[in-house]
């Protein structure tokens, strides 16, 4: 048997990294006596599966983890499982949803093709902003370079940018919201507020959704029925 969990990750603890993410949900699920399955060999590890990486510093409404449960696990209460998590992680992660998720199901990092990102810059004003982004919806190609593995690599990020608009000005700036793919590699929004231009400068940075195709359908990966957790957003 296979759990998917949705959960936010909010305030400080976005400066967590994907390992020391990890780590904290072993530890909550060993708290909550989850019967997990383990791997096997000399050092074997609880069988959690991660959605895509989200960069360090981003916070997150729509973060997503698949569970394997123990082949002899006993029934596991989804309705109250939410709220035993929650009290077993530290304030900003929030479990918001938990669902059983059927045999065969792809996993979530192939199965995730976008992301809905809520991304905050500096630097200009809305006129000159959506100058910018109206040029980069125009341009037939973006080439951008970037270090990977330590050698310069330079691709096209304009198929990435599936959707991008300007919502609005904030206390903190200028609030875009931005529909990225994900596949082959996923475009980072630090990514695109370097080829907004100058003067624009990266902010705070939220997922706010992550999307997948199912039989013509673009949808969330948490299948349904899911257990709500209404106390997510207060608690974050």
């Amino acid at each position: 048997m296979r759990l998917r969990v949705r959960f936010s990750k909010q305030g400080k603890v976005r400066f967590t990294s994907h390992r020391d993410l990890a780590r904290i949900w072993e530890r909550a699920i060993r708290r909550v006596g989850l019967p997990v399955a383990y791997s096997q060999g000399f050092s074997p590890r609880p069988k959690l599966h991660f959605g895509l990486a989200i960069p360090t510093g981003a916070e997150s409404w729509a973060e997503y983890l698949d569970i394997d449960l123990a082949a002899d696990a006993p029934p596991v209460d989804l309705d109250r499982l939410p709220v035993l998590l929650d009290a077993a992680l530290p304030v900003g992660i929030t479990p918001s949803a938990v669902a059983e998720v059927p045999p065969g199901t792809t996993s979530l990092q192939e199965a995730v093709g976008s992301a809905t990102w809520s991304i905050t810059v500096t630097g200009g004003d809305v006129g000159a902003l959506q100058a910018a982004i109206d040029r980069l919806l125009a341009a037939p190609e973006l080439p951008t370079t970037r270090q990977r593995k330590g050698h310069d690599v330079t691709d096209d990020i304009r198929p990435y940018i599936l959707d991008l608009a300007v919502v609005g000005p904030t206390a903190d700036g200028i609030q875009l919201e931005a529909e990225l793919g994900t596949r082959p590699r996923g475009l980072r929004p630090s990514e695109l507020v370097v080829a907004l231009g100058d003067p624009f400068r990266e902010g705070r940075i939220c997922r706010t959704h992550q999307w997948m195709e199912l039989d013509g359908t673009r949808q969330e990966p948490l299948p349904a029925p899911a257990t709500p957790a209404p106390y997510a957003r207060s608690r974050a």
